[in-house]
């Protein structure tokens, strides 16, 4: 599984460059906080293949990185991606790395 640190994914929205980022928490985690990415709940992901694009870098995302590490494996492993990396630490690590405003429990 690729991953990418919380510094790499800050480097990587400061320069504006064409990715997707993908939030796979729970809408109610989200509405706390999020980093402006796509909400597509880890139970839903399956049903929205179609929406995780497969032509640029798609960064995917959790509280702690393990629920989003979880389903980019199973993506990989039963869709083919391979254009996929799991935010190591996940919203946690972006809080106390990047923002220590964020409320990230």
């Amino acid at each position: 599984m690729k991953e990418i640190t919380v510094q790499e994914l800050k480097k990587l929205m400061d320069s504006k460059a064409d990715f997707q980022l993908i939030d796979v928490r729970e809408p109610y985690e989200y509405d706390v906080c999020n980093l402006g990415g796509e909400l597509i709940p880890m139970a839903d992901v399956p049903n929205n293949t179609d929406r995780i694009a497969t032509d640029k870098q798609v960064v995917m995302h959790c509280r702690s990185g393990r629920r989003s590490g979880d389903i980019l494996l199973w993506l990989e492993k039963n869709h083919g991606f391979d254009n996929l990396y799991n935010l190591k630490g996940g919203i946690l690590a972006w809080a106390r790395d990047i923002d220590p405003s964020m409320p990230a429990e």
